[in-house]
């Protein structure tokens, strides 16, 4: 080959960017010679094939640098013809140095021919008019492979290869590892790394950086070496290279490669490199990679950029990490897949786990990506103190990927959620400080949203906004140790067993409907959480009743200075089918809410350790039964005798949680009931159907906690406060506010106070029925197991009736001061169910009864 003076590496960089973005500007991709350009280089402004969303206008270029000497057929690629008709080559062809061919022809490899430059960075580009096809066999091989035609086909066992000759990655870039540890070079994704330093995580640890984010849409940096065991040998292996193909027509049957070059067992895999095509159609079922290589850890993978109008093929597209022979459930981080046309973002790590990630930056505004997916067990970081992750279309996450916002350890952070759709299946978001979330649907199978508020009150409350559907299947999470509220307009479905929704404070909000399907659980506050979650602070040593009880705010904001730990407000309808557990339980604004047979909303436990009603604690450590509506039972063990707790609050609207016993400070304590309001005073709720339990009853301390002999009695029973306009309790269905049990001589706890406090009450002559009782209502105190007393029965009481009332009561009675007919419930308003009356108190006797 005729030799030729060599351009400095920039200027032949920049001489690369400039002809590709000729043939861009001017005619089809590539094509910048002859009459036929010019003849295209004036396209339809108004078509549809050349329109882009609106971007400001690109800054002039810079003046073009020395052009770089061009290639010629014979001489310097011992082929037949030359660049201005066809030029065919039919043998192996090795360069020592770039070749930079242009032309208004073509040029045509033929069946076992070659053109090889293996030499790190070594350029071989090819701008022609005509075409460029690569017969079956052939090899292309160099650091930087450039191909702009009209139509380029690529047949099979065709291979165009930049793999592990990549020159030097950009200035201040950290792809290259540091120290000696065989680490995995960085590109798209990081690099892996199986060196853990003390007091970090898998997670924490990774080999080589990612860089060139910014130029996903146009990559054309070459990937980082791997890492080497050894100061003196390097054992790492060489990053990929960069392949560019510009065409009309693409025919891809072959393999085109820029893989990280693998390293040994003590060296790590280079990174991926950079892949960019361009074309209007793109046909064939060959392979496309930009993977890490294999190594002690394994190389990221590298950047794939497809800007394709119509494609009709079937091509294989890999960025994934390389496999790490020194941690084999570490692979490179996935690299990024860009398609332009749809706009959508691809991290995808081919099965491949990983503890190492990809990072995300910042996301484009204008226009909007489309979609982004990230799956086969990928993993991704969004690492910005404050971020805004927003597409136009899906955010999707499948089978085993991990979508990370902020940094482990740090929950400071406040990211930004924004999609029509949020798609989770085998899948976890984790966040580490606020979410602001805003999509249309949110659908989760089989996965996890954790985020994690650190204690921090300015990022102590997520939002999470879905106007039409949310939908959690197969035991799929969302668990928040801060504030969280969910907002709809549509349909909240805990589909089944396993399905959680759960924080310190949790409110749900303006959904049409929620159903709480058999095993699923809206929980608020978290039973097993640890100390540093924001606990809600209860009222445990104060009478007085909070206001928010009797007339909650109608916003439906979440305020974290209100008692309620669970609140749904203004939803339509109310299906529990699982179990709504909480401390303080507000329904407020329903319409209808429906407990089935296996449903249960309880507060059951959850009250106070302590409180005004607690059980006198000896030095010995025995305890009397907490007591609210009744007194705690007296505990008596071994000549000892502990007093239970007095009673509090008022029957006629109660709202006080219950009380505990013990010492909470040797973990030997239990607590009493919490508070559970269904409706307020102004806005009543118009039907609670119970076919299953709604308890609030006092904690009991069970033999599989403790086999001391001496420990606390049962906490009291909490408040259910029911502002109903009709009621129906079924057959088997239970409604209680009773005290825990004692243990080993300990007192029971007292039982709580139901109130019912009717609302809408008709005093016509017509018929209109109010409450249908057939189960159980209890307000019993808490037994003793030994010589303890139980605990006395607590309080169940109804609001006043009107005068010129109309009573049905053959299937039971509501609560009210209904003189000759009230008596007959009386024994059995603490412990005993209601049964069918049919002569104890005829309907002509109670109609038209006032006080």
């Amino acid at each position: 080959m005729a030799p030729h003076p060599r351009l400095a590496p920039q200027a032949r960089l920049l001489s690369l960017v400039l002809a590709v973005a000729l043939g861009l500007g001017s005619a089809a991709p590539g094509l910048g010679h002859g009459p036929e350009a010019s003849d295209r280089a004036d396209p339809d402004p108004y078509s549809i094939l050349t329109w882009h969303d609106y971007s400001p206008p690109s800054p002039p270029p810079p003046p073009p640098p020395p052009a770089a000497p061009a290639a010629t057929c014979a001489e310097d690629l011992h082929g037949k013809g030359d660049f201005g008709t066809t030029c065919e080559l039919s043998e192996e062809v090795q360069l020592d140095d770039d070749v930079y061919i242009t032309g208004n022809g073509s040029l045509v490899l033929n069946s076992g021919a070659a053109l090889t430059c293996e030499k790190p960075g070594c350029v071989i580009s090819a701008n022609l008019s005509g075409e460029v096809r690569l017969g079956r066999g052939v090899r292309v091989v160099a650091g930087w492979v450039s191909l702009a035609a009209t139509n380029i086909t690529i047949a099979d066992t065709v291979i165009v290869n930049t793999t592990g000759l990549a020159g030097d990655p950009p200035d201040r870039t950290s792809g290259v590892p540091t120290g000696t540890h065989g680490d995995g070079g960085g590109h798209g994704g990081r690099g892996a790394s199986c060196y853990v330093k003390d007091g970090q995580s898998q997670e924490d640890s990774w080999g080589g950086d990612a860089y060139a984010w910014s130029d996903l849409e146009h990559p054309f940096s070459y990937g980082s070496k791997g890492g080497s065991t050894s100061v003196e040998k390097d054992y790492g292996g060489v990053g990929g290279g960069i392949l560019w193909l510009f065409a009309n027509d693409l025919l891809i049957n072959g393999t085109v490669l820029a893989d990280g070059g693998d390293g040994s067992d003590k060296g790590g895999g280079g990174s991926g490199g950079s892949i960019y095509i361009k074309a209007e159609t793109m046909h064939g079922a060959g392979k496309i990679s930009a993977s890490g290589g294999n190594g002690l850890a394994g190389g990221g993978g590298g950047r794939v950029s497809i800007n394709v109008f119509s494609r009709h093929d079937d091509t294989q597209i890999f960025v994934h990490g390389g496999m790490s022979s020194g941690c084999p459930d570490n692979a490179g981080a996935a690299g990024t897949l860009y398609d332009a046309v749809p706009k959508s973002l691809d991290v995808n790590n081919n099965n491949m786990s990983t503890q190492t990630d990809t990072l995300l930056l910042d996301f484009p505004n204008q226009p909007l990506w489309t979609n982004v997916n990230i799956r086969n067990h990928a993993r991704v970081v969004v690492p910005l103190l404050w971020s805004r992750v927003q597409v136009q279309g899906q955010l999707s996450l499948k089978s085993g990927a991990v979508l990370t916002f902020g940094l482990t350890g740090y929950p400071y952070s406040e990211f930004e959620l924004m999609a029509e759709e949020l798609l989770m299946s085998d899948s976890t978001i984790k966040v580490f400080g606020a979410l602001r979330m805003s999509v249309k649907m949110l659908l989760m199978w089989n996965s996890r949203m954790l985020i994690n508020g650190g204690g921090d009150s300015v990022v102590g409350t997520s939002l999470l906004d879905a106007s039409n559907l949310i939908v959690l299947k197969e035991s799929s999470v969302i668990h928040s140790t801060a504030n969280l509220g969910v907002r709809g307009q549509g349909l909240l479905n805990l589909s089944g067993g396993g399905d959680i929704i759960e924080a310190p404070r949790l409110i749900l909000s303006l959904f049409y409907s929620i159903r709480v399907g058999p095993g699923s659980i809206l929980r608020g506050p978290l039973v097993n959480g640890s100390n540093g979650d924001m606990s809600p602070k209860l009222n445990c040593e104060d009478e007085s009743c909070p206001v928010e009880i009797i007339h909650p705010p109608e916003d439906c904001n979440l305020n974290s200075s209100l008692s309620f730990t669970l609140q749904v407000c203004r939803v339509e309808d109310i299906d529990v089918w699982g179990l709504i557990q909480g401390t303080v339980i507000h329904f407020n604004r329903a319409r209808s809410v429906t407990v089935h047979t296996s449903g249960t909303i309880s507060t059951t436990g959850l009250g106070c350790k302590s409180g005004i009603g607690r059980g006198r604690l000896l030095s010995s450590g025995l305890s009397g039964g907490g007591g609210h509506g009744g007194k705690g039972g007296n505990s008596v063990v071994n000549g000892s005798r502990a007093e239970g707790g007095p009673t509090y609050g008022n029957a006629d609207l109660p709202c006080e949680l219950g009380s505990g016993s013990g010492n909470d400070s040797t973990g030997l304590s239990t607590a009493g009931g919490g508070i559970i309001v269904l409706g307020s005073w102004e806005y009543s709720l118009p039907s609670l159907t119970l076919y299953g339990t709604i308890e609030s009853n006092g904690g009991s301390l069970t033999d599989a906690v403790t086999n001391a002999s001496i420990g606390p009695g049962g906490g009291s029973g909490g408040t259910v406060l029911l502002f109903v306009r009709t009621l129906s309790l079924a057959e088997s269905s239970v409604l209680s506010s009773v005290g825990g049990f004692g243990r080993a001589g300990t007192g029971g706890g007292g039982g709580g106070r139901i109130h019912f406090h009717w609302s809408n009450i008709p005093t016509g002559d017509e018929y209109v029925p109010v409450a249908a009782i057939r189960g159980s209502i209890l307000a019993s105190g808490g037994i003793s197991k030994g010589p303890g007393l139980p605990g006395e029965n607590g309080t169940v009481t109804g609001r006043a009736c009107p005068k010129r009332s109309l009573w049905y009561i053959l299937q039971g009675m509501p609560f009210g001061n209904i003189q000759e007919c009230y008596w007959i419930f009386k024994i059995s308003l603490l412990s005993l169910p209601f049964r069918r009356t049919s002569s104890p108190c005829r309907v002509h006797k109670c109609q038209r009864r006032g006080r």
